[in-house]
């Protein structure tokens, strides 16, 4: 039987890595079967042939009428991340809770929904498991992502809070450790905090075989429900990502350690984008547990560190196209 997906965010870093993974020839053979796709979106894309395009935009929740009607799986993966309050509770609040109430009137069956650690605000955060942390969120975007939890939860969902993602189309991990090496050289703290990555790829192959019924089915994979982290089991040491960014050419090698007090002396004396919030989440240990390879019955793969090697070509041309004059 036909399995009809309906996908949101496919123009954006996360949503269009799952497009990828859902185009027939990427799927694994447990995933394979008759799966059709249905992309929403708010402007025309260029999709791989027999995929469908609906517009819908979730700050215009009178758009979203019939966009999963027929859809059984409903992968939400867009958001808004930026400073606008108003645009933040419009689309990540407001527009969520309207797409889960088309998703509920179409009866999709499975929905899984794109979240983020950040909803968890300033750490530490030392290996913690889901229901060890209570959520803190220090941001409008992460405060209305906590609220679109809240409504794909009320539809069952399996919501993935993903940790600091990684590889082609990042326009703020890897950029940020690069500006901050700039401004505050040298490893932060030491360079010992552990962090939760995940590559942008392994994030999509997860999403896709949480969300699709495993292949020669007729049921709707339902034993991963609620909320879980989306991580690379193993955490990466902040000294290790940046010395391999700099292996990579992305930056120069750092050199010297500096003590906390020392890394807000020079954000402060060199302004920049990044915030002391931000390196905050850089410099102190930011991990977190997960089970959801397990249940999900797949292998985390190779690991944010060996994958940046892939994506440092296109790291190296953003890098270039926003370089400060």
């Amino acid at each position: 039987m036909t399995v009809r997906v309906a996908l949101t965010g496919a123009s954006g870093f996360i949503g269009s890595a799952v497009l990828r993974r859902l185009v027939p020839h990427e799927l694994t053979p447990h995933e394979q079967g008759d799966v059709e796709v249905r992309a929403l979106t708010r402007r025309e894309l260029e999709l791989p042939g027999g995929m469908e395009q609906v517009h819908a935009d979730l700050a215009r929740p009178a758009t979203l009428a019939g966009t999963c009607s027929g859809a059984r799986v409903l992968l939400h993966a867009a958001s808004y991340v930026g400073p606008d309050d108003r645009l933040c509770t419009q689309i990540n609040d407001v527009g969520t809770a309207a797409l889960m109430d088309e998703a509920r009137r179409a009866g999709v069956e499975r929905v899984v929904q794109l979240s983020t650690t950040a909803v968890y605000g300033r750490g530490p955060h030392h290996g913690a498991a889901v229901e060890d942390v209570v959520p803190a969120p220090a941001s409008a975007t992460s405060r209305s992502r906590l609220a679109a939890e809240e409504h794909a939860l009320r539809q069952d969902a399996l919501v993935l809070r993903a940790g600091l993602i990684t590889g082609a189309g990042d326009r703020w991990l890897v950029p940020a450790l690069v500006e901050l090496a700039r401004r505050v050289p040298g490893y932060w703290r030491g360079g010992h905090a552990k962090l939760s990555l995940i590559d942008v790829d392994d994030l999509a192959r997860l999403v896709v075989r949480a969300g699709l019924p495993p292949s020669g089915t007729d049921r709707v994979r339902a034993a991963v429900r609620g909320v879980h982290h989306a991580v690379h089991p193993v955490p990466v040491r902040n000294r290790d990502l940046l010395d391999t960014l700099a292996m990579l050419g992305l930056m120069p090698p750092v050199r010297g350690e500096l003590t906390w007090p020392e890394c807000l002396a020079l954000l402060d004396e060199h302004p920049g984008r990044i915030s002391e919030r931000q390196l905050n989440l850089l410099a102190f240990d930011h991990h977190y547990d997960t089970a959801l390879w397990e249940a999900c019955e797949s292998a985390p793969g190779q690991g944010p560190l060996d994958a940046l090697a892939d994506a440092a070509p296109w790291y190296r041309a953003h890098l270039a196209r926003t370089a400060r004059p």
